[in-house]
């Protein structure tokens, strides 16, 4: 029998001593069950196995999961990149939605019942159930589906600090989005459009240059068939662009720089294929270009107002059409290996899903 509690000792926030007027209700220790990673490796290191949910202490809330997001940072995790990998052993998985089951001491912005979802700099979210710091959870309207829900909520905030904060794309703006046929891409590339800016996506076949054309992008590049930074500057009459929004990194990368326009920004939020080369300052100086790497939890994790701002806009553009959230993937919790054999083999467009299996 293993102690969920202490696989995630490491990545659990202090509770938050605002919160000081609510009591212990429904709690219970649970068994249940979860994907654990023992060894660094490939998709077969994905265990599943019997673990045990605690009670919810100050500030926490046990969850009871009704879908899970899968994120290529799960990826990377598994794989023991560095700086990126928590302590063995652990359960992965950074997002989901569920509803609360139990709240601990101090409690009050949900109660036992309420629908939340969340992305959390904590893993632990492939299981069926977990504890969370409360301040994580965001509510989920009741027009969506839990599934939905953490199938956009990682992607969706994520988009949103690329789009707002990393860079900030307006009407006019002339944008490059590499993987624009993923899970993040697929809601920059929608989003970015109906701001109103003129949006180029790569991807790597004739299918996902089919989405990425319904999803917003104006001109849609085949990476295996084309230099992209030669169309890039075709497209644009060798201006270039404003921003370039990659998630692939190593092999992306100078193109990436030399796409942009003078006073453009990189704006990197992944490393697919390898963490790219230092940057020389001969890179960048030549057009006083502008480098960045945006993460989502340094904007939203230590700032709930924000963190509530940003959820409210992706669940609002979800209800009114702008952003259109795909799940073309969905794999038993169990099966969480093949999900990421197929992720890594980019089998997959759009969100990939676990569902936890009732017991």
């Amino acid at each position: 029998m293993i102690n969920l509690e202490v696989s995630l000792t490491s990545f659990q926030s202090p509770a938050n001593p605002k919160h000081n007027n609510s009591t212990l209700t429904n709690s219970t220790t649970t068994m249940v069950k979860a994907i654990r990673i023992h060894e660094h490796g490939g998709p077969e290191v994905l265990k599943w196995e019997e673990v045990e949910v605690p009670e919810p202490k100050e500030g926490e809330i046990r969850l009871k999961q009704k879908a899970i997001g899968l994120n290529y940072l799960d990826v990377y995790m598994r794989q023991g990149v560095q700086n990126l990998a928590p302590p063995l052993p652990y359960i992965p998985g950074m997002e989901g939605a569920g509803v609360v089951t139990a709240v601990g001491p101090g409690v009050t912005s949900c109660k036992v019942g309420d629908v939340v979802a969340y992305a959390s700099p904590q893993v632990g979210s492939y299981a069926q159930e977990r504890i969370l710091p409360a301040d994580l959870a965001v509510p989920v309207p009741s027009s969506l589906d839990p599934v939905e829900a953490a199938a956009v909520i990682f992607k969706g905030l994520t988009a949103h600090v690329l789009i707002h904060k990393g860079f900030k794309v307006e009407p006019g703006h002339t944008i490059l989005v590499h993987a624009a046929a993923g899970g993040v891409g697929s809601l920059v590339c929608q989003w970015a459009s109906a701001i109103g800016a003129t949006v180029i996506g790569t991807v790597s076949s004739k299918e996902k240059a089919v989405q990425a054309k319904e999803d917003g992008c104006h001109h849609v590049i085949l990476y295996k068939e084309e230099d992209f930074v030669e169309r890039v500057m075709e497209i644009t009459s060798g201006k270039g662009v404003e921003v370039v929004y990659d998630s692939v990194g190593k092999d992306t990368f100078n193109g990436s720089l030399a796409c942009l326009k003078k006073r453009g920004f990189l704006v990197l939020f992944g490393t697919a294929s390898g963490v790219p080369d230092p940057v020389r300052v001969d890179q960048i100086a030549p057009k006083s270009l502008y480098y960045t790497f945006s993460s989502v939890t340094e904007y939203t994790v230590d700032n709930r107002e924000e963190l509530l701002v940003a959820a409210e806009d992706l669940f609002s553009a979800v209800a009114k059409g702008v952003l259109r959230i795909r799940v073309n993937h969905k794999y038993p919790l169990s099966q969480a290996s093949q999900a990421h054999i197929d992720l890594e083999g980019r089998k997959t467009t759009g969100s990939i899903v676990l569902i936890p299996e009732e017991e």
